[in-house]
């Protein structure tokens, strides 16, 4: 970790067990050496640090360019292991860094959906995911936040101080052969699969 990420894991992991109650089921899961899709649901802004703070390794994450933008906290995110992403998502370079981290061995947290939830419910997959997947043979550790939409929706100003849990399921494992030759059909399949793992968590 730089000393950055290490100050804001810290200060994140405090936040979450003192405003929000957060505890963590399944942590025995968590893979902490390797390459490692972190396959998290997606309803607020709270959810990537949540996931980060469920591993003892430093890990990747996604996001929109214009973050970098931001005062204060803007410059710092490339040390927080931040990969900026164009605002469509269409971004093949930040596609690239992502495969080549995780090929690394490093862990990246990715969204199978996509996108935040706009009513807290678990949306469709996207085929992003089953790419990635397919590109780097890595395993996928299917990931579900409870609580996090209800004291942080995308359209709240504040957030309320509710308890948050995060689940964590077995890791899924892809054998080379499925792996071999995929294209978008199989790269949905895949997300779906996936989905349907974190769908199957419960607090």
């Amino acid at each position: 970790m730089t000393l950055v990420y290490n100050i804001f894991y810290n200060l994140a992991k405090f936040f979450a067990r003192l405003f929000f109650s957060m505890r963590v089921v399944g942590a025995e899961n968590m893979v902490e050496s390797g390459p490692l899709i972190l396959a998290v649901n997606h309803a607020s802004y709270f959810d990537p640090p949540l996931a980060g703070i469920c591993s003892r390794r430093a890990v990747y994450y996604l996001a929109r360019k214009n973050l970098l933008e931001w005062p204060f906290f803007g410059p710092l995110f490339p040390d927080m292991n931040v990969i900026p992403v164009e605002r469509d998502g269409n971004d093949l370079n930040a596609l690239r860094i992502v495969i080549r981290k995780i090929k690394e061995g490093n862990g990246v947290v990715l969204f199978p959906e996509g996108t935040r939830s706009r009513d807290g419910r678990l949306g469709q997959a996207r085929g992003g995911l089953g790419m990635v997947v397919a590109k780097t043979g890595a395993p996928v550790l299917p990931m579900r936040i409870f609580g996090s939409f209800e004291a942080f929706p995308r359209d709240a100003k504040l957030p309320r101080l509710l308890p948050i849990t995060v689940a964590i399921g077995k890791p899924i494992t892809f054998d080379p052969s499925e792996l071999a030759g995929a294209g978008r059909d199989e790269y949905q399949k895949i997300s779906e699969r996936v989905m349907r793992e974190i769908e199957n968590l419960h607090p």
